[in-house]
């Protein structure tokens, strides 16, 4: 018992830097997936609120807006996403981002979501 001293210098400083490199992992990752939350709500209430016969440029425009408001400004809904207008509108959302994070390595976030305008009404 008398020889034990409790953690080293070294084991404390590796905790350190493991703590610090999730806080970085979750520091790149909480940006884009906060986004796109923010991207499937506006979405949904597009599909909600609208009318069956918009047309899919209309609907585009309509959540630009939407997006602009919730200061999204650097993912353009076209850009993201492609529209069908048959028995209401479906929106297939499909997009990567790409996020430097340390040195050469790059993290990569790939979101997919498919929106149909029926069943989001139904809800």
């Amino acid at each position: 018992m008398r020889y034990q001293k409790g953690a080293s210098y070294i084991a404390i400083l590796i905790a350190i830097i493991g703590f610090a490199f999730m806080v970085k992992i979750a520091i790149a990752v909480w940006g884009p997936y906060l986004d796109d939350h923010l991207i499937d709500q506006q979405i949904e209430a597009q599909l909600k609120d609208g009318p069956k016969n918009l047309s899919p440029a209309r609907f585009a425009e309509e959540v630009d807006k939407r997006l602009l408001m919730n200061n999204i400004r650097d993912l353009g809904f076209q850009d993201v996403a492609q529209m069908t207008n048959v028995d209401g509108i479906q929106v297939k959302k499909d997009y990567e981002i790409r996020k430097p994070f340390l040195l050469n390595i790059d993290i990569v976030l790939k979101f997919e979501k498919s929106f149909d305008q029926s069943s989001v009404q139904a809800k």
